[in-house]
């Protein structure tokens, strides 16, 4: 179980990414695709076309970790994006995403994302 704080950034990349990118794919999808700096400190979450798979990137100022979860049963409710690229949740949004929670209906409105 990951407990994250509530000060961390977390942004959804809301296209499917290959999941055979590691660290350094997905670390290019971050920057060049999401354009922010995965240095920074925030959670990065992809899911691939079926939403049956997930990873997180993380820089935890040593390095780069990535967390990864094979849904066996079902597939993940993944969230749009107001610009269509990523999207910024809170680190409780994530793990309800990661649980299985539809954010459908409990997602907060495009203006309020940040």
């Amino acid at each position: 179980m990951l407990t994250l704080p509530n000060q961390v950034r977390v942004f959804v990349a809301v296209e499917p990414v290959d999941m055979r990118k590691q660290f350094d794919g997905l670390w290019a999808v971050a920057r060049d695709r999401l354009k922010e700096n995965p240095k920074e400190g925030a959670i990065f979450a992809f899911s691939n076309k079926a939403r049956t798979r997930l990873k997180l990137l993380y820089w935890d100022g040593s390095g780069v970790w990535i967390f990864a979860k094979r849904i066996e049963q079902g597939k993940l409710s993944w969230p749009l994006g107001s610009d269509g690229k990523k999207l910024s949740i809170k680190p409780t949004a994530l793990m309800m995403l990661m649980n299985g929670i539809d954010l459908k209906d409990g997602m907060q409105k495009a203006w309020y994302e940040g």
